[in-house]
């Protein structure tokens, strides 16, 4: 068993910059990768940006240049700094701890969400 316990998110301007942190604990064996999904109201949930163990990164084209994936493995802890933050990045987000060797599966282990709210 995994938990993934998450932290940050909010409500900010246009323009502006959240972190959010989601701290890993319990059995990780095969486990090699995290991710942030996100899903705004109506919408399928999406991938937003990966890492994997040995700090691989990957991200959506909507967030390249804008969004930071970073990990500390001594706390077991996966961060997301989001800058110039737009209205539709507004969403739930979630972490999820997944499999990358090449590409990212999602695991069933996920975050509560966060949700992250950007005004216009």
């Amino acid at each position: 068993q995994v938990q993934l316990v998450e932290s940050g998110g909010g409500l900010v301007q246009a323009g502006g910059s959240l972190r959010l942190s989601c701290a890993a604990s319990g059995r990780t064996f095969g486990i090699n990768a995290m991710g942030w999904y996100r899903q705004a109201p109506g919408k399928q949930r999406e991938l937003v940006a990966t890492i994997t163990n040995g700090g691989r990164t990957n991200y959506a084209d909507s967030v390249k240049g804008r969004f930071t994936i970073s990990r500390d493995n001594a706390k077991n802890t996966v961060y997301l700094q989001m800058n110039s933050l737009k209205t539709e990045d507004t969403a739930v987000y979630y972490c999820n701890a997944g499999i990358d060797w090449g590409s990212y599966s999602p695991s069933n282990y996920w975050g509560q969400g966060s949700q992250v709210t950007v005004s216009s």
